[in-house]
């Protein structure tokens, strides 16, 4: 799966995990290797810090997105179920407000993922023993987030820093949907004596990641590969520049193969099913215990909001 070029288009869409970077950016050292020798070989390489490398942008993106999702989600579901009676209070309700408050979060924060993502590729860069990737136009050194903000801007002002949004929105607002019409759905069926289950919390907020992640994960790909590349004519790897979501879908397919859609994916699902599952049930938790309604309570005193 990592051979040749291919290795370094996969881990654009890896960026999350720094033991699935050195897997799929060290050529001699962790790309024969599986996910679990690789964070054995990674915990004896660079020691148990190396586990959080370049987890500081994450954090920072992560936690005015996650809370920005959760509390738009709230309000959006509010205000449909005040709006739109004849939607009825079903899982619709649940997609449309899962899908507007997963937009809501990306715009308010992309410019964070943005940064983190070139962080992430530069740290893949400096790893690359071969000199393919540092030829006159390779993408700059960034010393931290504000030198991206910095560097981006400087290349074309603010709309430079929303570069690859489209495929970003057109694969979150699925995704993000999906997975609360998944997760609530699947809690519907829960008998009401397990309704507290943290285990089935977990399991239904892994099957909502598992499947939101599938579907969408193309989409993912090509945000990737358009938040990297710069404003030359072609990326750093030749091919032609990415400028949209479908000619990014077709141009993807046409010069690596259909495959190189999912490349990786796997990979991704070791990091955002327990993701998704853990979030959930934080969210879920810290409702029970800050003493929030529930839904059906809060419906009847929601007119006046």
């Amino acid at each position: 799966m990592c051979r040749n070029f291919h290795f370094q288009r996969i881990c654009m869409s890896c960026f999350h995990c720094p033991c699935i970077h050195k897997m799929l950016t060290r050529t001699n050292e962790f790309r024969s290797l599986g996910v679990l020798k690789s964070l054995n070989k990674l915990r004896k390489h660079d020691g148990v810090l190396g586990f959080y490398k370049g987890n500081g942008a994450s954090v920072l993106r992560i936690v005015p997105y996650a809370a920005l999702h959760y509390m738009a989600y709230e309000r959006y579901r509010c205000w449909i179920l005040n709006n739109c009676p004849s939607l009825g209070t079903g899982p619709v309700v649940d997609l449309l407000a899962g899908s507007a408050s997963g937009g809501t979060a990306v715009l308010c924060t992309y410019p964070l993922d943005l940064a983190r993502t070139k962080l992430a590729f530069q740290v893949n860069n400096s790893d690359q023993p071969s000199s393919a990737l540092k030829r006159a136009n390779s993408p700059p050194t960034y010393g931290g987030i504000k030198d991206v903000f910095r560097g981006v801007y400087s290349e074309g002002g603010v709309r430079a820093l929303y570069r690859g949004v489209g495929p970003t929105l057109m694969g979150i607002l699925p995704y993000a949907g999906l997975k609360f019409y998944i997760y609530e759905g699947l809690k519907a069926h829960v008998p009401e004596n397990y309704k507290n289950s943290v285990t089935l919390k977990l399991s239904c907020g892994a099957a909502a990641g598992l499947f939101g992640q599938t579907l969408t994960y193309p989409l993912d790909v090509v945000r990737r590969q358009m938040q990297v590349q710069s404003h030359l004519q072609h990326d750093q790897f030749g091919g032609p520049r990415i400028t949209g979501t479908f000619q990014g879908l077709k141009i993807i397919k046409q010069t690596q193969g259909w495959r190189q859609l999912f490349a990786g994916l796997s990979l991704n699902y070791i990091k955002v099913v327990p993701s998704v599952a853990i979030g959930f049930t934080a969210y879920d938790t810290m409702k029970h215990l800050l003493k929030i309604p529930p839904r059906e309570n809060k419906k009847s005193g929601d007119g006046s909001n």
